[in-house]
């Protein structure tokens, strides 16, 4: 298996455990050192997009969702592992969850919401080594 960033390795435990916020924080790290990762940058979007969505900014994980999907367009259908015919679909349903008349609600109104479909992460081997 290649080798990737801790932190990049530490993202897919956060993401499964939806502590969305710490792989908001994992990624940064990553994307910090090489600003033209565009990858780690749409992963990084979609983790804050569906941060902002639990909470009521829905414009803000609106914009994120859409940003992260154009981030990783170039690298399908498989980077670092990540299978991202798996992530796409994740993607797509969300943005078409996200009310389009609503730009924010309070958090106590949450539970209005339409609820994300549940996605798992996981680095897959290349099949050909």
């Amino acid at each position: 298996m290649e080798d990737y960033p801790l932190e990049y390795y530490e993202f897919f435990v956060a993401f499964n455990d939806e502590d969305y916020y710490t792989c908001h924080d994992l990624l940064e790290e990553v994307w910090m050192t090489d600003k033209e990762n565009l990858f780690i940058k749409g992963l990084l979007q979609m983790s804050v997009a569906i941060y902002h969505y639990s909470y009521g900014n829905v414009k803000g994980a609106r914009s994120m969702m859409m940003t992260a999907h154009r981030y990783l367009q170039s690298y399908r259908p498989k980077h670092w592992g990540l299978d991202l015919e798996k992530v796409y679909p994740f993607i797509e349903e969300a943005l078409s969850l996200f009310p389009d008349d609503i730009d924010s609600i309070p958090y106590e109104e949450i539970d209005k919401l339409p609820i994300l479909p549940r996605l798992y992460l996981f680095i897959e081997e290349d099949e050909d080594l």
